[in-house]
């Protein structure tokens, strides 16, 4: 595990976004392409913002998307796949992308996706944390168990309250009750994770992520078992867990 904790959320997203990129670029540089695992939300702005500048081969680059309200139209305000188009397809030339369908059969959507990440390994994963530290919309106590590439799952209250304050939605009553989300397992094949989490209100999940045990009731924990995980915080991330001045590699 390495921790890294910047003075913003803006020198933050730079410096992921330069980490990532290297990392994309020397896969490229010897296997010809590679498999990219974006996550959404609020705390991905300014990564985002950085990352579609950086001098990536984009070309040979795959995309796949963590999750995706059930039900919810690829117009809505909140939907993932229209934040990614937005902030990220829109800017690069992506040989090929994978996203969360949230409308229709959910059944056809997660087969098609299962398919399409089970080709090869996923090279970059970058995952967010979420307030209740849940990792994709694993909430807690999230299935640490299953072998299943995509699943639905079910949205606590936390995580319900989490995208109203954001701004997503109005109140609790118009949040989906069910995502499509990419398993914990999935998540840990990734060859590389990434963790982009600034600002205060995860400074909780934060001191819980690296302080409990490795638990599904607090599913970030689970990012402590892969072999090659980078940790980017802010001061305000950092508050309650992290000194102030550290880089901390276990």
């Amino acid at each position: 595990m390495n921790i890294k904790v910047m003075e913003h959320a803006q020198q933050l997203g730079e410096e992921a976004a330069e980490h990532a990129a290297r990392i994309l670029q020397e896969v490229i540089e010897r296997q010809g392409r590679a498999r990219l695992l974006l996550s959404t939300g609020s705390s991905q702005f300014e990564f985002l913002q950085a990352f579609v500048k950086q001098p990536v081969e984009w070309s040979k680059v795959e995309m796949f998307h963590l999750d995706e309200y059930a039900g919810i139209d690829a117009a809505h305000a909140a939907s993932f796949q229209a934040y990614l188009k937005e902030r990220f397809i829109s800017h690069v030339n992506l040989a090929a992308y994978h996203l969360v369908d949230g409308r229709g059969d959910v059944h056809q959507t997660i087969a098609r996706l299962n398919e399409a990440i089970l080709r090869a390994p996923i090279d970059l994963a970058m995952i967010g944390i979420g307030e209740n530290a849940h990792i994709a919309f694993n909430d807690p106590p999230a299935d640490f168990e299953t072998e299943e590439p995509y699943l639905v799952v079910e949205l606590d209250d936390a995580c319900k309250r989490q995208q109203v304050g954001e701004g997503w939605f109005a109140s609790l009553a118009d949040v989906p009750a069910q995502a499509i989300t990419m398993s914990v397992r999935q998540i840990m094949k990734s060859k590389v994770i990434l963790s982009c989490v600034p600002h205060a209100v995860k400074a909780d999940a934060i001191k819980r992520t690296l302080e409990s045990d490795i638990t599904p009731l607090v599913p970030a924990t689970m990012l402590r078992s892969h072999p090659n995980w980078t940790l980017y915080l802010d001061q305000q991330s950092a508050a309650q867990a992290v000194r102030s001045d550290s880089a901390v590699n276990e």
